[in-house]
């Protein structure tokens, strides 16, 4: 589908199912022409005149931060009942398949296809197990996008109700033009919701950047770093007029979005100022038969003013990842578990940013290479990286604005924890362990990296060492305190008295203080000893059971008693003060104050007992369970 118009504000263009039943549409074809070679393996042919666009099965995934494999991937897939097969290198490894390790369902991967392509046609063999593909549905895509304008720049369109699946959109990196299966193409105003939406090759929905930014390659060699071609790229898109009145202010709400190879959402600057919410996302990057720098659940750059509430994660390589930009951005309410790396991740943005009353449930909650944070009122079950990122310089803006306001590097700090629980698992405290930016768990033998576990990755630091800490707030400790004497009031004489630390003062690498209170620790999570006598206990008290396969999870508090004196306090934007960068109070997109004295459901907090974490209790002095299906 290529929409020719957009609408207004006032009249907008609604493509919408008619409700009497499911309507499809795809960027597959059927192919009943399977001829049986070999036991489990079948062939066709197809002429190259079926592929209008580009001939997924000779067009390599390629792109920015797409790291090496094992083998060239192509945007080609084989389906059958709707569901890709796994490709492979060789005729021989479809007649002999062997489980793919990486696999999050490494039982699919026996189910494998491999083709050739020549100026006429394109031949496809297939394993298909023990079903006959003549007797099954059975596909093969042929188009890159299911609903996608050809031209940027049609706004106010409405996208309703639709099963849009199976097509071949390119890798998406943030300094290219980022395809999608479904997106409205550097526009304005549209409305994503009740779609179903699966089996890209890369993206589901992409809410971001147009064709022509700054990805080029000479000699199939980057003549500038990714941090500068990211850079150029903002800048580049300022000059051509992203700003609030034109790009951006999306609606993507009530999807189920999974099965997609990249991104379940992605979008660098083009979902500034919009709300993603109540959308149901899995399965994003289980194949893992290429692995790169943008594969998340939902995977932003530049989200500024952006909203995203309500949503289940799960079942992902990673959650959700804000990277660059997340300027009054806020994260709230969403339910994360299963993901393999972890449910959150911000990478060198200056804040503020707000997270507040979700559930983070995987071994690995957060990822930090951030600052400016605020986080109020989660329940954190995973352990922390906490890491600065000196060598490399982001923008931050005016508030509420597209407009640059000035460049920092990342020396980490300026967060705020207010009101948190912290669930210890099932391991006692440990040090704190050392892995490489884009490690997950379970942590791999050390001997997987380079010497002094150096890893290169374009646009990142070679040195990419970080360290994994046990849940709580201790990678904290040596960090300033908010209440003590900010580096910044001492005189010459007493940077001087610093002695190496002064260095870092003068290179502008002073480390920002941190606040932090009333936050809740349980079953072996380390409090910071930024907080004076936290409430720390060694009883579980919270359970939490997990069902990946429907997505249904059940969290059962047994800890009222434990709650009764808790030392918390109302958090407002008057509490969370301003960050360090961009000077901006933490507060709504309308520049409205914060006040949280609703609880994840929307139920009033007791403003004389504020409880700690998402949930208000009905009664202190009984077990309570809460749902989630």
């Amino acid at each position: 589908m290529n929409p020719q118009n957009g609408g207004t504000k006032e009249n907008r263009i609604v493509y919408q199912s008619a409700g009497d039943g499911e309507v499809v549409i795809t960027g597959a074809e059927r192919i009943t022409n399977w001829i049986l070679e070999d036991r489990q393996v079948w062939s066709t042919e197809i002429n190259n005149s079926l592929f209008l666009y580009r001939n997924p099965f000779e067009t390599e995934l390629s792109g920015d931060w797409l790291f090496e494999g094992a083998f060239p991937v192509h945007l080609g897939d084989v389906y059958l009942n709707h569901k890709s097969l796994y490709e492979t290198d060789s005729l021989e490894k479809v007649r002999n398949p062997e489980g793919w390790k990486d696999a999050k369902y490494e039982k699919d991967s026996l189910r494998t296809w491999f083709a050739t392509v020549d100026s006429n046609t394109t031949k496809i063999w297939a394993n298909f197990g023990d079903l006959d593909p003549r007797k099954e549905m059975v596909e093969i895509n042929v188009r890159p996008f299911c609903f996608w304008p050809e031209k940027p720049g049609l706004d106010y369109i409405t996208v309703r109700g639709f099963t849009l699946r199976q097509a071949s959109p390119q890798w998406a990196p943030p300094t290219d033009f980022q395809e999608g299966l479904i997106g409205p193409h550097w526009s304005k105003g549209w409305i994503i919701e009740n779609n179903i939406i699966s089996e890209s090759k890369s993206v589901g929905i992409s809410l971001g950047t147009k064709i022509g930014t700054g990805h080029e390659k000479q000699q199939n060699f980057h003549t500038k770093g990714g941090t500068q071609r990211e850079q150029e790229v903002i800048l580049k898109a300022i000059h051509d007029g992203w700003n609030k009145e034109t790009i951006g202010s999306h609606i993507v709400r009530n999807n189920i979005i999974h099965d997609c190879e990249q991104a379940g959402i992605v979008g660098h600057m083009g979902a500034a100022f919009s709300e993603l919410y109540k959308n149901r996302i899995f399965n994003i990057h289980h194949k893992r038969l290429r692995h790169g720098a943008e594969v998340a659940g939902i995977k932003l750059h530049a989200s500024l003013d952006t909203q995203v509430y309500e949503n289940k994660i799960y079942s992902c390589y990673r959650g959700i990842w804000l990277d660059w930009q997340a300027q009054g951005t806020r994260i709230s309410r969403n339910i994360m578990f299963d993901n393999l790396s972890e449910d959150f991740f911000v990478e060198v943005c200056h804040g503020p940013y707000l997270v507040d009353h979700n559930v983070f449930l995987s071994p690995m909650n957060f990822r930090n290479m951030a600052q400016g944070g605020a986080f109020v009122h989660n329940l954190f079950a995973g352990r922390f990286v906490i890491q600065s990122e000196k060598n490399r310089v982001t923008p931050y803006h005016f508030p509420h604005e597209t407009a640059v306001a000035g460049y920092s590097n990342i020396t980490g700090g300026d967060d705020r924890y207010f009101n948190n629980i912290f669930l210890g698992d099932q391991d006692s405290p440990c040090e704190k362990v050392p892995i490489t930016f884009f490690e997950h768990l379970p942590l791999k033998p050390r001997d997987h990296v380079g010497e002094n576990g150096k890893m290169v990755m374009d646009g990142v630091p070679e040195d990419s060492i970080c360290f994994l800490h046990p849940v709580g707030l201790a990678a904290y400790d040596s960090y300033p305190d908010v209440k003590d004497k900010k580096w910044w009031e001492y005189s010459k004489e007493e940077i001087e008295a610093l002695g190496d630390a002064a260095k870092d003062f003068y290179m502008g690498n002073m480390v920002l203080p941190v606040s932090m209170g009333g936050n809740f620790y349980l079953y072996h999570a380390t409090p910071s000893t930024h907080e004076l006598a936290p409430d720390v206990y060694e009883e579980k008290a919270i359970q939490v059971i997990l069902k990946p396969q429907t997505g249904q999870v059940q969290i059962q508090y047994q800890l009222p008693k434990l709650l009764e004196n808790t030392k918390t306090e109302l958090v407002t934007t008057e509490l969370l003060g301003k960050t360090y960068h961009a000077n901006m109070q933490y507060e709504n997109p309308d520049a409205l104050p914060y006040v949280f004295d609703l609880d994840y459901y929307g139920v009033k907090r007791l403003r004389h007992q504020i409880i700690p974490g998402p949930f208000e209790l009905s009664k202190t002095d009984e077990a309570q369970t809460f749902n989630f299906s």
